[in-house]
């Protein structure tokens, strides 16, 4: 009876999980400002009954016990362990401080962001890493793991510092390269014009459908930072829009999609199950990465979305659908991540990856951090940083403590250079498809290969069993460099 016990538990921790990743949705999406205090203490309680049921005495007498009879339980008993023995090793004052302090601190952080005033955010930020650093202390201690390792792992498991500094040497030449060779051919015309929010809207709307999203099942709604939240059959994305900059939105709503579309179509069976969700944050991200770029900016589809928006009223200064793909896939430094072409995105993650690390072994103090970034940035990108919504303060995930999810990021695009080598292996007609809006054959082969399986292998294992190969950085490499010479005639 132990597996089944066992189960039965988890099924609630789940839900309840479930539930507390509501509160944040609702934080960041319908929340009053003047609630911010109160959520914190909500947010607060609730991970104290979390935490207290993740380290339950019964949850490891239940594992000691359990004997699987089959692949998946086995995965089910992998996940629950690895979670209370990483649970039981952090107090639960400690996790409560942390659930309160990062609440408070996103709020905060959105007004020091507003403000432009880094003063406002330090003394949060401040306390935010050294709770991290003793939660990365708890977890490494009677490990080989350094810190930083420690608090990868919940994002990336069994990735370490040491793998993804490797890697990322490895690109960084060849994406240098590429944007010298970009950067010094001729610029093409970008989009101009106001495209009203109601419009835009409508076809986020069309572009969310295009690709998958199950509305019977989730939510579109606006947020600061775009994201999406939940599990299962309530999966909820948010957008954001420009009125200069319809891509903005439409690249958000289809990476959102990208994301809430694994987590829909992982089996039914797997639901409020550790199973149920997705693999790690590296393999979530090559879902939303391939669906935003290698499908969403391919020529074939920007075909598509030129017509739909020309079919919506939009004022287009393009002449043609080339000139319109060559816009989308416009390539230019820019001080945001998120709107960071394809050439220059993981030059921006390999820059936080490396303050991050420095932040939680505490080479770099907080106070630091803007003239750090500062200094950075004009190295890596040549430009001089205008103000601090554009550098240090343009991303949440610092405020609410994520630690080692940056890097997850450009793992993402590793993946997704995998499978879409192999789905396009598999699916060699599939721009025609694309050209008319047709995403079902690429996104049935995603369905198939990788996400209706939820967390049932490790991460790196997820993507080889999905493309066939021991997932590297050649494929995407490849896949850059044969993208933007074509598209820039070098």
């Amino acid at each position: 009876m132990s597996y089944s016990d066992l189960m039965a538990y988890q099924r609630e921790t789940e839900a309840l999980a479930q539930i507390a990743g509501r509160l944040g949705w609702d934080q960041e999406t319908m929340m009053a400002r003047g609630s911010a205090d109160q959520r914190a203490e909500e947010t607060s309680a609730l991970e104290g009954v979390l935490h207290a049921r993740r380290t339950d005495p019964r949850v490891g007498d239940w594992l000691a016990g359990a004997t699987p009879s089959d692949e998946i339980e086995a995965a089910q008993l992998r996940h629950i362990r690895r979670e209370f023995e990483r649970a039981t090793k952090i107090p639960a004052r400690l996790a409560q401080e942390l659930a309160r302090l990062t609440s408070l601190s996103q709020g905060i952080w959105a007004e020091a962001r507003a403000r432009d005033e880094v003063a406002h955010f330090l003394p949060n930020l401040s306390q935010v890493i050294a709770l991290k650093r003793e939660e990365a202390a708890a977890l490494s201690q009677g490990t080989n793991a350094d810190a930083y390792d420690a608090l990868l792992d919940d994002y990336e498991p069994g990735a370490t510092a040491e793998w993804i500094a490797g890697v990322f040497g490895r690109m960084r030449p060849r994406l240098v390269a590429l944007r010298e060779q970009v950067l010094d051919a001729p610029v093409p015309e970008p989009l101009k014009g106001e495209f009203p929010v109601e419009a835009q809207m409508r076809v986020a709307r069309d572009l969310a459908t295009a690709f998958g999203y199950d509305w019977t099942r989730g939510r579109l709604d606006l947020a600061v930072h775009p994201f999406s939240s939940g599990s299962g059959n309530d999966v909820r994305i948010t957008t954001r829009v420009q009125e200069t900059d319809p891509f903005n939105c439409f690249y958000s709503t289809i990476h959102e999609v990208g994301h809430a579309a694994y987590e829909q179509n992982i089996d039914q069976s797997y639901l409020l199950t550790p199973l149920g969700r997705g693999a790690s944050m590296g393999v979530h991200e090559s879902q939303s990465r391939s669906y935003e770029n290698q499908l969403g900016r391919s020529r074939a589809f920007t075909g598509w979305l030129f017509r739909r928006m020309r079919a919506e009223g939009l004022a287009l200064n393009l002449p043609d659908e080339e000139a319109f793909y060559a816009a989308v896939n416009r390539v230019q430094p820019g001080f945001i991540r998120t709107e960071a072409d394809e050439v220059h995105y993981n030059l921006h993650i390999m820059m936080r990856f490396d303050l991050e690390r420095a932040l939680i072994a505490g080479d770099l103090l907080a106070s630091d951090l803007e003239t750090a970034w500062n200094d950075r940035f004009l190295a890596d990108f040549g430009t001089v940083v205008d103000r601090p919504a554009n550098g240090m303060l343009q991303d949440v995930h610092w405020s609410v403590g994520l630690f080692g999810y940056f890097p997850t990021y450009a793992l993402g695009n590793l993946y997704a250079g995998c499978l879409t080598q192999a789905l396009r292996a598999d699916l060699p007609d599939l721009d025609g498809a694309l050209s008319q809006g047709d995403t079902s054959a690429a996104t049935g082969w995603m369905k198939d290969r990788l996400q209706r399986h939820g967390a049932l292998r490790e991460p790196r294992a997820t993507v080889e069993h999905a493309c066939g190969f021991v997932p590297e950085e050649a494929p995407l490499l490849e896949y850059l460099e044969t993208k933007f010479r074509d598209l820039y005639r070098l």
